[in-house]
């Protein structure tokens, strides 16, 4: 890391893989953001350092071409060196189900050029929701790494929890436990130019990704991105104004909204994930009311977000999830803590509000699509909502939807959308007593 720098941070996103790095592209560790390359819940990059004969890199310019890809123009040495740099580089960069970087060395000189340049690579397989705590727990599995002429491996082990990380170049490199190395001689005024690829693999019990059979899971090409994004923007409704800030505004809303869908395990049509970079995964709360917002515009997020509440819904009692019978989700992780009960997010139930949003967007959802196979489809599901309000919500027995968690060792203590510990106080700041109930409870158990 170039000690004493400040950097922007520079993200790439598709689905919930995504890719957070500063201006130059490197990943590095960071106190205050997980940095890396992370899918499904694990950090599969804790390190992707590039250098220039030992020099870190300084930024030129960094195009954000689109959601899923950015460009660094780089040049080797301190700032004193931009305006007769003899060397610059290009890292064009796109994340689909793993991640792809061309790297591209030029030579501004009348003289060839001998260069080594060196990626230094590292992975933790760090949990993400663990990244955010303030002292997170010792892991119990084993990183192994294996470097050999044609890749380097990189993986993690706990019994039947494996994830791993492969590095290719379309380069001949040096490959070691640390990186890759490239020495490299370019002619006057040439260029030089290596392909990285970077594989996740996310293996289950079974010995295969778990990923593999989701349509949606594939290392696209850039094109094949762009192309999906293209038909993406094209089926929504268009809009014109003057001055043309709203529609400008509009777009980007588009893309931003397409940058954060991803196909869960449950259902292979891509549903909303809630945001980046702590909660790229589905939300109950905020999968529903995204699809709220939007079914004016992208009305085909709906159906697949209900399709994957109402497969993981609650069916019997689990005070360790929060679950109870008709009970939709609060969230699902993928990662090392959800895996071995440490956290209850495999999934958790611990929302209030998701059930009667349930309700509320499959009646919405036909009225605006006329889609009554759906309701049809999701009948008994809605019926069983509709039953845990009535028999499990009113704590009380006074028809009010009230909430208590279930599990009182690392549950959420507040299960309304503001639901962090101290968020629903007194005017004095004083917390008030459980069961709860909050007012938007109330207004959306009516309204299912």
């Amino acid at each position: 890391m170039n000690e004493g720098a400040i950097y922007d941070y520079v993200s790439i996103i598709n689905g919930n893989s995504f890719l957070l790095s500063n201006d130059v592209g490197d990943v590095c560790p960071s106190g205050d953001m997980p940095t890396g390359l992370f899918s499904y819940d694990t950090r599969f990059l804790s390190q992707w350092e590039l250098t220039v004969n030992g020099q870190h890199l300084h930024p030129l310019s960094v195009d954000d071409l689109q959601h899923f890809e950015a460009r660094f123009f780089l040049v080797p040495g301190t700032a004193t060196h931009y305006i007769d740099a003899q060397v610059s580089v290009i890292r064009h960069r796109w994340v689909g189900g793993s991640f792809d970087e061309e790297l591209t060395v030029l030579n501004h000189s009348e003289d060839p050029i001998e260069l080594r340049l060196r990626v230094d690579v590292a992975s933790d397989f760090a949990d993400l929701v663990q990244l955010r705590e303030e002292h997170p727990p010792a892991r119990a599995g084993t990183v192994r790494t294996h470097a050999d002429q044609e890749s380097l491996r990189i993986s993690y082990e706990r019994d039947t929890f494996f994830r791993e990380s492969i590095v290719t170049s379309t380069s001949p490199a040096t490959i070691d436990e640390r990186g890759l190395t490239f020495d490299v001689r370019i002619g006057p005024h040439d260029s030089w130019v290596t392909g990285l690829h970077v594989a996740t693999l996310v293996r289950g019990s079974r010995g295969r990704d778990i990923r593999a059979s989701l349509k949606a899971f594939r290392n696209r090409p850039e094109p094949g991105m762009q192309e999906e994004l293209d038909r993406w923007l094209s089926d929504a409704p268009k809009l014109t104004s003057n001055p043309s800030k709203l529609q400008r505004v509009y777009r980007r809303s588009l893309v931003d909204l397409a940058a954060l869908r991803y196909s869960t395990l449950a259902v292979h049509e891509r549903v909303p994930a809630a945001g980046m970079p702590w909660f790229m995964t589905l939300f109950g709360r905020d999968g529903l009311l995204t699809c709220l917002q939007t079914l004016g515009f992208t009305p085909e997020l709906a159906a697949p977000t209900l399709r994957a509440l109402a497969n993981g819904r609650g069916v019997h009692l689990d005070d360790f999830r929060d679950e109870e019978p008709g009970k939709m989700i609060y969230a699902m992780r993928y990662g090392e803590s959800a895996a071995f009960n440490e956290k209850p997010y495999s999934p958790y139930y611990g929302a209030a509000d998701s059930t009667p949003l349930f309700v509320i967007l499959l009646d919405e959802y036909e009225r605006w699509s006329g889609d009554v196979a759906l309701v049809r489809e999701l009948e008994f599901e809605a019926r069983e909502a509709l039953r845990w309000i009535d028999e499990y919500a009113d704590l009380m027995g006074n028809g009010y939807v009230w909430y208590e968690r279930r599990n009182t060792r690392n549950g959420l203590e507040n299960q309304c959308w503001k639901d962090s510990w101290d968020s629903i106080s007194y005017h004095d700041g004083r917390l008030p007593g459980f069961p709860r109930a909050t007012c938007e409870l109330q207004g959306y158990a009516y309204d299912a």
